[in-house]
């Protein structure tokens, strides 16, 4: 089941979060770089398949708007 469109966009946010904190760190560890930064990259593929799976869902469904009603706002902030 996929989660609501909220749910789903925070997860994103998540895990692109943590896939900073792994790219940051390894900037900090040049012996253990490799291995930070593979695991940024699971983590932001992480988000992609959320974020793909949700698209997918709704192009289907056709049902409601396909953002949470938080990033209008910020789009319409940011014109």
């Amino acid at each position: 089941m996929i989660n609501s469109g909220t749910a789903v966009f925070e997860n994103v946010r998540r895990y692109r979060t943590i896939a900073s904190l792994y790219r940051q760190t390894a900037a900090f560890r040049p012996q253990q770089r490799l291995s930070l930064l593979d695991q940024a990259e699971l983590w932001e593929h992480r988000a992609v398949v959320e974020l793909e799976a949700y698209f997918d869902t709704h192009e289907q469904d056709n049902a409601g708007p396909l953002l949470p009603p938080y990033v209008y706002s910020e789009m319409r902030a940011a014109a």
